[in-house]
């Protein structure tokens, strides 16, 4: 989609947009920090999902002026069984070089936007716990522990 829909917020130089054959080549390319790569899939396996379910996947890149500095995906299905699956954030994925500036909270605050609108009131994500894993980050962004998966897997909830 091009146009005034494909930009979704925005915050000073940042903002969201819709995969395009630019973007998610640079997507692709997004680095990570030492430690990191063990809790993260490649950025293809998330945009690949996108277009397999359109109608539950929300996939974006967040810019910062014309260059990719992150990306997020988000999945919307409320009949899913598991209510940890029905308004989730699936993945997050901020460049190295890009992190700390508030990037990935931008993105995250993005996709309560989307949930919000389409009318669901909370937001979830699932993580591993560990040192370089990004328990720290949803917790200083406003997500709250509510439980774990049968894996011992980190719930956590925002209201939106």
């Amino acid at each position: 989609m091009r146009g005034p829909r494909a930009t979704v917020e925005r915050m000073g130089n940042l903002r969201v947009e819709e995969l395009s054959a630019k973007t998610i080549v640079a997507a692709n390319g997004l680095t990570l920090l030492p430690g990191q790569e063990q809790y993260i899939t490649p950025v293809s396996y998330s945009a690949a999902d996108a277009y397999v379910d359109p109608s539950t996947t929300w996939a974006r890149v967040v810019l910062d002026g014309d260059e990719v500095v992150g990306f997020i995906r988000g999945n919307f299905d409320a009949d899913n069984p598991k209510p940890e699956f029905r308004s989730c954030v699936w993945r997050v994925n901020v460049d190295a070089t890009a992190q700390g500036r508030g990037i990935g909270k931008f993105a995250v605050h993005a996709l309560a936007e989307e949930a919000r609108q389409r009318g669901f009131d909370r937001l979830t994500v699932i993580w591993e716990s560990g040192e370089e894993g990004p328990g720290e980050f949803f917790r200083r962004i406003g997500f709250t522990e509510v439980g774990e998966t049968e894996y011992g897997e980190k719930i956590g909830e925002l209201t939106v």
